[in-house]
């Protein structure tokens, strides 16, 4: 995968998402992240920028609240849980969810 797709990245930072630990670029927004680790998030039908609503994902805080978010607008940060996440973006990472291990 070519890296002039991610904005300037140092290193990796540990998201969870649906149970799973996933090792991601910082300072990219969430979308682009999950395709490092999953590259064909570049077949799905997403628009990147917001209108279609295939990359909607439920984030919960450190406080366990749960709030909706467009992973083409959210930046991820380190140790982020993602609870939910639209069927298009469950598809597409599919592969990359089954390899990685539980979240602890």
């Amino acid at each position: 995968m070519s890296d002039d797709l991610f904005e300037p990245w140092e290193k990796l930072i540990p998201i969870e998402m649906l149970g799973r630990r996933l090792e991601v670029p910082e300072n990219n927004v969430l979308l682009r992240q999950l395709q490092h680790v999953a590259p064909d998030i570049a077949w799905g039908r997403y628009c990147w920028n917001a209108e279609c609503r295939y990359c909607e994902v439920t984030i919960r805080d450190a406080e366990g609240r749960e709030f909706g978010a467009l992973a083409c607008r959210l930046k991820a940060t380190a140790g982020m849980q993602i609870v939910k996440a639209a069927p298009e973006i469950k598809y597409n990472c599919s592969a990359a969810l089954k390899a990685a291990p539980e979240a602890e």
